[in-house]
């Protein structure tokens, strides 16, 4: 019989931190991209539990919750890594040689798109982009912008923080 998540610790901690999120907002539908926004910042993506709360706190259907979290490239119901590595695949860096810095990145951190680094260190992201055309092909760790981007950059800086700690 599956364990009810709803009485595990992690679920009750997830729980109590969510509704003092929550409570700083009115219970409307309108606060729900605040809310989101906040649990973003606490966790560093969405987790299932406080999808939950928030549906409950503002009586709205978990789906629309879901559905708001999808829908936004900001938003991730998945872990991300301590370095968060996104290549902008928007017209002007994809004509100017973005596909070929993703598929360096994937084989330098050994993950593919959407994937977190088994040791919690890299995650890897493409976006659509970053407003910054004038510098394609450009990728971001974290919340840093590397513009003219080359293969060759993005391994010099991806074999610093790989070298970082160790």
């Amino acid at each position: 019989m599956a364990e009810d998540i709803t009485k595990t610790c992690p679920y009750k901690r997830a729980k109590e931190e969510t509704l003092a999120i929550c409570e700083k907002y009115p219970k409307k539908e309108d606060s729900l991209i605040g809310i989101l926004n906040e649990i973003q910042e606490k966790y560093g993506y969405i987790p299932e539990a406080c999808q939950m709360v928030t549906a409950e706190y503002l009586e709205i259907p978990l789906a629309k919750v879901y559905g708001v979290i999808t829908f936004y490239s900001r938003f991730t119901t998945v872990p991300k890594g301590e370095y968060d590595v996104s290549i902008c695949m928007g017209t002007a860096c994809f004509v100017k040689g973005a596909k070929e810095l993703l598929e360096a990145a994937k084989v330098k951190l050994k993950i593919n798109e959407g994937e977190t680094s088994a040791d919690q260190r890299f995650s890897l992201e493409t976006m659509r982009c970053v407003g910054a055309c004038g510098l394609a092909p450009v990728f971001t760790i974290n919340d840093k912008v590397y513009g003219n981007a080359t293969v060759k950059s993005l391994n010099e800086e991806l074999d610093k923080l790989i070298q970082k700690d160790n």
